[in-house]
This record gives structure tokens, C-alpha cells and sequence, in this order.
């Protein structure tokens, strides 16, 4: 009887520590699950950003003895809902008649965005691994520079020269664990389109980088 009773103290302090370690192993294989998901739909939406303002044709922003330049079409990022649902859209050129406007957005949990060739939105995180509780969009403010123009403004000033700006993104994604929500993560990063914002001032139609 002493050895069947000890037998079995053996056997539950066994069971224990292998409960303990499945549990922690299922833990464990969540949090890289979550941690890979997550880092995945960070990548895309900072790629997608850095291309705001991509134009094809874009000698076509370059004044020329014949022609003046012309302002970028995909420069307007519109960021519609402030704080943990950001909805975001904006505009570049990818190829043929591709150039949006682009959207990502977060909805019930999942981020959604809109691709190539539809106006319907599409999973971009896939909510039976994951739900998203916070996506932000913050753009991180900056000081605009003017650029030289050959003469001045008509009233004498330089207000009307066109201005340049690097702008700047930082992007806020944070998820749990559908099936644990003790499983949480937060990933931040910094994006910078590869385009500044130009933006011109001296008015006219078309309008006029520089005063004529």
C-alpha cells in the first residue's frame, strides 16, 4: 500500500510537470505565431507607405524652358479615424492604370486593405490567428523648406515660392492571441516615403511652382 500510494504522489507530480511544460510549449508556439503574423502585416504596410507619391511619368514634375512643373497627383494621404483604428489611404503609381487610392484599415479586429484591381477590401491579418486591438497611423510633424525661385513674388515677398517637406510615419500595430489573450504583442516602426512633399504655392491653373 506504501508503494502504491507513493507510487501514485510519482505519477501526479509527473502529470503536473508535463501539463506545466504542454502548457508553456502552447504558449510558446502562440507567441512566435503571433509575433511572425504581426511582423508580416507591419512589413506590407510599411512597404506600401514608403511608395506614397510614386509617379511613373514623373519628369513630368520638372520645369522645362517649355513647360512648367507639374504638382504630384499621389501626394494627398488621407488618415480618416484618429487613435487604435486608423484608416488610412493614399495614392502611387504601380504599373499600367494602377494608382489607387490605396487603403489599409482596421475593422472587427482585423487589418483590411484594398488591392490591386478592386474596390472591395481584403484580410490583410488573418483573424483566426490573431486580433488586432490597436492600428495607428501617427504622421510625425516636420519643418517645411522653401525652395529658390528665379524672382519673387509680386508683392515683393518669397510666400509664394513652393515649399518642400519629409514626411514621416510611425505605424502602431498591436495584437493577442485569438485563442489567449495573455498572449499580446506591439510592434512600432518608422516610415519615410521615398517622395517629400512638395507643395506649391504661387498659384495660377495649372498651378504654378514658381511665380511667372
Amino acid at each position: 500500500m506504501v508503494g502504491i500510494t507513493v507510487g501514485l504522489f510519482v505519477v501526479a507530480a509527473a502529470s503536473v510537470t508535463m501539463t506545466g511544460q504542454l502548457s508553456e510549449n502552447r504558449q510558446l508556439m502562440l507567441d512566435t505565431q503571433l509575433q511572425q503574423d504581426l511582423r508580416a502585416a507591419a512589413d506590407i504596410v510599411t512597404r506600401e507607405l514608403r511608395r506614397i507619391g510614386t509617379m511613373q511619368n514623373a519628369i513630368s514634375a520638372v520645369a522645362t524652358p517649355g513647360a512648367a512643373a507639374a504638382p504630384n497627383p499621389f501626394s494627398t494621404v488621407t488618415i480618416t479615424s484618429a487613435g487604435p483604428a486608423a484608416d488610412i489611404e493614399f495614392s502611387y503609381h504601380r504599373r499600367g492604370a494602377e494608382v489607387g487610392p490605396w487603403r489599409f484599415v482596421l475593422q472587427n479586429g482585423v487589418i483590411r486593405t484594398r488591392s490591386v484591381g478592386s474596390s472591395t477590401l481584403q484580410d490583410l491579418t488573418d483573424g483566426n490567428v490573431m486580433r488586432v486591438t490597436r492600428f495607428e497611423v501617427n504622421e510625425t510633424a516636420s519643418t517645411p523648406v522653401r525652395v529658390p525661385c528665379p524672382r519673387l513674388c509680386p508683392d515683393g515677398s518669397v510666400d509664394c515660392w513652393p515649399e518642400v517637406r519629409v514626411r514621416e510615419y510611425e505605424v502602431i500595430l498591436e495584437a493577442e492571441a485569438r485563442n489567449d489573450s495573455r498572449v499580446r504583442r506591439t510592434l512600432r516602426s518608422v516610415v519615410r516615403p521615398r517622395n517629400d512633399l512638395v507643395t506649391f504655392q504661387a498659384g495660377g491653373s495649372p498651378a504654378q511652382a514658381c511665380p511667372a
